[in-house]
């Protein structure tokens, strides 16, 4: 030990993205670079560095850990204390992890590296072809971790030794995999194998998580020579050169692939997945080949090849070769292979692949192998298989850029559950913000940041219900704080809402239920820090239909808000909806509902005009007419998006059923982004009240006379976008000044309009007004438990928290 008279002591606490991403390593080698000695660990908090030197050294360190800090590394916050000691250590080492109070972020899995794709991709080496390869910069975190620290005993990569050459790797603070806890080869790490499913369908024995006993260690993509096993990618890739469909184990659950140029696989895969529109997503082998198809951005080539690498939505270049893929839009959903495994087929295959989520219709897609062998069995042609666990289930990230920036469709793999920032409360409160009911996340919030979990869908379906509460259970002790308050829904019928319910009962925790919108609006305006300490700002949210304040149904709504409350000062004209939640499927009963409320009893005549509705029996349509007249079954609604069901109805666009959530607007969308804009548009009534109101009646009848006149449907679009463009802002500027605000807060799943934001964020800016849009999280209910989380913070600063919830029997665990 050296005296430490001369040395200045330091403790550092580093809180933020930083254990399972090199940072010790980093620390370490920072400490030798400047002639420091001390220690750096794990902790539960994060990384703890206990360091000596002289004192300009000292500041430089600090200084250089941010800003040399590795790829997938994010400090939140260092906390620097002086450090009294008597001695200090003669080197700088690392120490093992200490666990305790948890409060670290938890690492989103990250794309392979450049450093390891050349590795995989060289002509020798040990790690050649090693579909399991990884460092410190990548590879495999939340996916496979079930507890902090992030340290190899709490993943999943428990099950497999290490080499003595992977643990010389391992242990070498020069290496790119020290604390690598995923690091494998081909000698020690995780195996791949093939399966023909038409050799298990009507078996009771299967694959397991094992594989067979001849299976290699992994694939390498290339032929096997002599008595070699057969190469299991290379097997593989036969499937795809044969028309028939792969299922294959991924990083956070199973993909669907197939030849994405072959259209009769493309069909094939539709039909077994009952999926006959809905768009599929690509993968493709790099930037050329993306490039061939499509248009990219500097922007958008920069998020492909992220460590998030998530799936980007692209204009078409050329849709040749890609029938089928994604009908009825001008866009194709790419992302470039994010694991050695994706990457060495689609070198194999030597084309697109259609890359969509392992599952049946209303269930997650499957993680393990016993699972996936029965699920998909009629689905998969062959079976891609591996034995390193799951843990975590994650899909596939989407997003878009836009003039605006970024934004987020799907927040999943590589971006959640990384913590965010958010507003300050000025509470010790820690909450559980249960989500919606469709495009579910859930959120885990403290004061100043949360924890909001990976897309997890919709909670219509069963398994994915089960899947939604193991995760709560599962994400819980990541987050490593005793809960205040379980935040929920108002609606009463969201499983989200019984299950917040059912916990805050077992825990005698208070129930906190918050409106729809006005958690879409807590959600983007937390997201963009606003603090709205000195004043609410004006919301815009517009979605489908969510639970309004008075019991109805709203979905298109001016708020005045901050986070602890809102008043409602405008909304679209509350039209019938025959049928009930049938009109969310069936878009021709929001053209009855809608024209009804525009010419009452003329509106049979104007419906017996219309093409799109030519299939349907005039009693049927009769009869809807004659519900909403009686009021049976009918709700009436202030629908941004049953608006655009309707408009898109008219046109012929899906009018008798969607094949998927939101066909109908995203097809819309479509048709006004190619006519683009210069075509005039349509006409709203603004009626001026206590809250300003919205009548389509002007707009119906412009539209309707255009239709009749024969003017292009894509033309219509557009007037139709633009109009709604230029009375939002007209209603936004004049509410605005009415109440004194500048800040306009734009949310709900309508926002993933392009057209529709793009219009609102230049107008608005023109009027002098601030918008404010989503870009990290999803405009719609995948962001929504964010803003029930921080408005549950700001009730309980307030002192606003209900008394304990009464206990609910459940047989739930």
């Amino acid at each position: 030990m050296l005296s430490a008279a001369n040395l200045l002591g330091r403790r550092l606490r580093v809180r933020g993205q930083v254990q399972g991403v090199g940072f010790r390593p980093h620390v370490w080698r920072l400490a030798g670079q400047l002639g420091l000695v001390g220690e750096v660990r794990n902790d539960a908090g994060g990384v703890t560095i206990e360091v000596f030197g002289g004192g300009e050294r000292l500041s430089s360190f600090i200084r250089r850990l941010r800003s040399e800090a590795p790829p997938l590394a994010h400090i939140d916050d260092i906390v620097v204390e002086p450090l009294a000691a008597i001695e200090a250590p003669e080197r700088f080492s690392i120490g093992a992890s200490r666990t305790g109070h948890v409060c670290t972020g938890v690492v989103p899995d990250a794309a392979v590296c450049e450093a390891c794709r050349d590795e995989i991709l060289a002509p020798e080496g040990r790690r050649r072809g090693y579909a399991f390869t990884n460092c410190t910069d990548c590879g495999p975190r939340y996916s496979i971790v079930g507890a902090i620290p992030y340290d190899r005993p709490n993943t999943s990569m428990r099950d497999f030794g290490m080499c003595e050459v992977c643990a010389a790797e391992y242990r070498d603070p020069s290496d790119r995999r020290f604390h690598a806890q995923p690091i494998a080869c081909p000698s020690c790490g995780p195996r791949l194998w093939f399966v023909r499913s038409d050799g298990m369908r009507g078996r009771d024995a299967v694959v397991g998580r094992e594989g067979p006993v001849d299976a290699p260690r992994a694939g390498n993509g290339v032929s096997q020579a002599g008595g070699a096993p057969p190469d299991p990618i290379e097997q593989a890739a036969r499937v795809l050169f044969a028309g028939e469909i792969l299922a294959l184990k991924g990083l956070g659950g199973f993909h669907l692939a197939c030849d994405a140029t072959n259209p009769a696989a493309v069909g094939r895969l539709r039909s077994r997945k009952h999926r006959p529109a809905k768009p599929f997503a690509l993968m493709m082998a790099d930037l050329a080949e993306v490039r061939r198809h499509c248009v990219v951005s500097a922007r958008e080539a920069g998020l492909l090849t992220s460590p998030a690498a998530p799936i980007v939505l692209l204009r078409r270049r050329d849709a040749q070769g890609l029938d089928g893929v994604a009908p009825g839009v001008d866009r194709l959903g790419v992302m470039l292979p994010h694991t050695p495994l994706h990457l060495l087929l689609l070198r194999l295959a030597g084309r697109p692949l259609v890359m969509t989520s392992g599952n049946r219709s209303l269930d997650p897609p499957e993680t393990d192998n016993e699972g996936a062998l029965t699920a998909l069995a009629e689905i998969a042609d062959g079976f891609l298989l591996h034995d390193r666990g799951i843990v975590n289930r994650v899909d596939d990230s989407v997003v878009r850029v836009e003039p605006g920036g970024p934004e987020t469709l799907r927040r999943a793999r590589g971006y959640a559950p990384a913590p965010m920032s958010v507003p300050a409360a000025g509470t010790d409160a820690a909450v559980l913000a249960a989500g919606a009911q469709s495009r579910v996340s859930f959120c885990f919030a403290r004061d100043g940041q949360a924890l909001l979990s990976p897309h997890i869908g919709d909670l219509s379906g069963t398994r994915v219900l089960a899947d939604y509460e193991r995760q709560i259970r599962r994400l819980e002790p990541l987050f490593g704080r005793p809960l205040s308050a379980v935040i929920a829904d108002e609606h009463p019928d969201y499983a989200s809402r019984r299950f917040a319910e059912r916990l805050a009962g077992e825990r005698g925790l208070p129930l906190v239920t918050v409106q729809h919108h006005h958690a879409h609006f807590a959600a983007c305006a937390a997201e963009n820090g606003l603090p709205l300490r000195d004043g609410p700002a004006l919301g815009l949210v517009l979605d489908g239909s969510g639970w309004g304040g008075d019991g109805t149904l709203w979905g298109g709504e001016f708020l005045l808000a901050d986070y602890a409350g809102y008043r409602r000062v405008g909304h679209f004209d509350a039209v019938p909806m025959p049928g009930g939640d049938r009109a969310a499927t069936q878009p021709w009963r929001n053209v009855v509902g809608h024209l009804h409320a525009a010419f009452g009893r003329g509106s049979m005549r104007e419906l017996g005009r219309l093409r799109a509705l030519a299939e349907l029996p005039s009693a049927t349509v009769s009869m809807q007419l004659s519900m909403i007249e009686r009021g049976v079954n009918a709700p009436r609604a202030s629908s941004a998006g049953r608006l655009f069901d309707a408009v898109a109805a008219v046109l012929g666009i899906a009018p008798l059923g969607q094949d998927y959530e939101g066909e109908a607007p995203i097809r819309l969308e479509a048709m006004a982004a190619r006519a683009g804009g210069g075509h005039g548009a349509y006409a709203c009534e603004l009626i001026d009240g206590e809250r300003l109101r919205f009548v389509w009646r002007p707009l119906w009848e412009e539209l309707l006379g255009d239709l009749h006149r024969g003017v292009p449907s894509e033309i219509i679009a557009s007037r139709f976008h633009q109009g709604l463009v230029r009375a939002l802002v007209h209603g936004a500027a004049s509410l605005a000044a009415r109440h004194g605000v500048q800040d306009v807060v734009l949310s709900g799943g309508v926002m993933h309009n392009a057209v529709l934001l793009e219009g609102l964020r230049r107008e608005l800016s023109k009027t002098g007004l601030r918008p404010h849009w989503h870009s990290r999280l999803p405009a719609g209910d995948g962001g929504l438990s964010l803003g029930q989380a921080v408005i549950g913070l700001h009730r309980a600063q307030r002192g606003a928290l209900s008394p304990p919830a009464r206990r609910v029997a459940t047989s739930a665990s």
